[in-house]
């Protein structure tokens, strides 16, 4: 009967095990989420990196990434991400003055995500720069 369990056992244990094999996808980015902060409208392009680490045993393929709007504009990579080789995932955000609170969902083979979907966030604020009035500034300068 103790064979009987121990057999069981192991053979749970590998089922276990082979469930979990396959791509897996970590980000870098603290909760998957990348903080703009507070940015002012002209002088940031809207660029940021998500870089991610296939921690899997098999190849990572990034099937689709989309946005929640089309103020936000990211790009995939085009090749499977080896077991054990980063890749990265670019959003470009237009820069609309305003808070910025957006979702890009990331569809993939990765089998440590339900279905794959790997949601990831930007936050922050995009604010204009503050222009001077030239007729002002002349006021308050001293007169001679």
């Amino acid at each position: 009967m103790k064979k009987f369990f121990i057999l069981i056992a192991i053979g749970a244990f590998g089922f276990a095990s082979q469930a979990q094999s396959g791509a897996k996808i970590e980000f870098s980015a603290k909760d998957n989420t990348i903080d703009y902060g507070t940015v002012t409208k002209n002088d940031d392009s809207g660029i940021r990196t998500f870089e991610f680490t296939n921690t899997g045993d098999a190849p990572l393929i990034i099937k689709d990434v989309k946005s929640s709007c089309g103020c936000t504009v990211p790009t995939k990579p085009t090749e499977p991400i080896l077991p054990g080789k980063t890749g990265k995932i670019d959003v470009k955000y237009n820069m609309n003055p305003g808070p910025i609170r957006k979702t890009i969902t990331v569809e993939s083979n990765a089998v440590n995500y339900e279905g794959g979907m790997v949601p990831l966030k930007i936050k922050g604020t995009v604010v204009v720069p503050e222009e001077v009035n030239m007729m002002e500034k002349r006021k308050s300068l001293p007169s001679n």
